[in-house]
């Protein structure tokens, strides 16, 4: 059997970080297996999805790097496969025309509940062999027919074993009045005709779950099997809210996240392999195992994703975070055309950044001119002490053609012992005049990245801001 999962978001809306880990943990189990993952977009909620949510879940995914063998499919395209399934549900006696108007099931919910029994439709339909007295011209809604006898049997990788009786179940709606299918008959209808073998999904749908199954067993359909996921919490144990991870999933990436640390932050919120923590996506997909995912729900911890992103963003290759650097650069409006390389950047710049964004915002003197420096960093070190040796800097750097960090390093050594002084009385003052504050990578790289010219320029900068402030003593 070859296994075949796949992840079906509705375009109603962003997604978010559950969706991300249901998308990647049903990725992970079929890469696992050499087997395929489908993208199916749920889009039949017409009123509610948009073309704008579709492109962001695709966005999303790409982003992330979880490929779909298979798809991109969209329900709204298989209409006359549904609607051919429903005349044949009723041609077999698995469904049946209802036609309780709103008003009618209102009162019924209501006598229910009144005797302190369970809300739900009373079957009044199900034997009817034409339309009421009255209601000849009225467009019925379809129900399938759910057997009043026997049980379902869920066998789940995580929750294990669930019995449902059928008594417990509705004769639920598969077609509204107008012929649109609903989602739980959709659904099965996607399943059978994609061959998923696996549906990994939030626990919300469990209680689809028996609905869809005995719908797959009128259609003589085989039964996939079946992973419902605990819910992710937030910090406190509660419901996910905007703020806390239900927003956007590519809010991530626009707070500096490379993928990479998502996806390992994502599979270990409600999966495990020992104690381990750190795993590469080749480690994902050879330990993965549905069965090992834990039956509680997961919370979020932001503390642990950002010590993951600044963990991928030391270790990783310096070429392939560049490449994501490059579209922060973009974004924060940071010409990248004339400067060193980005790999450059990210190795000088790799153990102070938590995020790319941070990394971006802190690279901006390698690319850009300045034209004042930080106030505090120029009170500490421009001062009167400075223009000595910020002269002869500028002096034998000019002298040289080759921009060479070890070399330049070597030339401000030179220059501390010269002078009798301690380096960080020369290379701090150096290290303001070239980057406009006080924090930087090693002055040789610093020196190296930003260039000679920019340098030497910056320089003649520093030495004229510290004159100025001398005469105006």
């Amino acid at each position: 059997m070859t296994v075949r999962t796949r992840f079906a978001p509705s375009p109603t809306g962003y997604l978010h970080i559950g969706g991300a880990r249901t998308a990647l943990f049903s990725w992970l189990y079929a890469r696992r297996h050499n087997g395929k993952f489908v993208l199916r977009i749920e889009d039949t909620d017409r009123e509610r999805s948009t073309q704008e949510a579709v492109e962001v879940i695709l966005e999303g995914m790409q982003w992330l790097g979880l490929d779909h063998d298979e798809g991109p499919f969209y329900q709204t395209e298989r209409m006359d496969r549904y609607k051919e399934v429903i005349q044949q549900l009723l041609a077999d006696g698995y469904a049946y025309h209802c036609y309780c108007s709103k008003e009618e099931l209102d009162v019924m919910r209501e006598a229910q509940m009144a005797n302190k029994e369970k809300a739900r439709y009373d079957r009044r339909c199900r034997d009817l062999e034409q339309p009421p007295e009255g209601k000849e011209a009225m467009l019925p809604v379809i129900r399938f027919k759910t057997n009043i006898d026997g049980e379902v049997l869920i066998k789940d990788h995580v929750k294990g074993q669930i019995v449902i009786k059928n008594k417990e179940l509705d004769d639920l709606i598969i077609a509204r009045g107008d012929g649109t299918p609903t989602y739980n008959l959709v659904v099965v209808i996607d399943d059978l005709d994609m061959g998923i073998t696996h549906v990994i999904r939030g626990d919300d749908h469990l209680n689809n779950t028996p609905r869809q199954i005995n719908i797959l067993k009128a259609m003589n359909a085989a039964i996939p099997e079946y992973a419902h996921l605990p819910m992710i919490l937030d910090e406190k144990g509660a419901k996910l809210s905007k703020r806390h991870g239900a927003a956007n999933l590519l809010n991530y990436r626009e707070e500096g996240y490379l993928p990479e640390a998502l996806l390992n932050y994502l599979v270990r919120l409600g999966w495990s392999h020992g104690d381990q923590e750190i795993f590469s996506i080749a480690e994902m997909i050879e330990l993965f195992d549905l069965d090992d995912i834990n039956k509680s729900a997961s919370s979020i911890n932001p503390d642990k994703l950002l010590w993951l992103n600044q963990h991928y963003i030391k270790e990783g290759d310096p070429e392939h975070v560049a490449k994501h650097l490059a579209w922060h650069m973009d974004h924060a409006g940071i010409n990248t055309d004339k400067g060193p390389r980005l790999s450059a950047i990210v190795t000088a710049l790799a153990e102070r950044s938590k995020t790319l964004v941070e990394m971006a915002q802190s690279s901006r003197y390698f690319f850009e001119d300045f034209a004042e420096f930080d106030e505090k960093a120029a009170k500490k070190n421009l001062k009167a002490a400075a223009l000595e040796p910020l002269q002869q800097l500028l002096a034998r750097f000019t002298a040289i053609t080759e921009w060479q960090g070890e070399a330049l390093h070597q030339m401000v050594l030179d220059l501390a012992d010269e002078l009798e002084l301690k380096l960080g009385k020369v290379a701090q003052p150096l290290r303001v005049a070239i980057t406009g504050a006080g924090m930087s990578p090693s002055i040789d790289v610093t020196l190296e990245l930003v260039g000679r010219e920019r340098c030497l320029n910056r320089i003649a900068m520093a030495i004229d801001y510290i004159e100025a402030r001398v005469a105006a003593q």
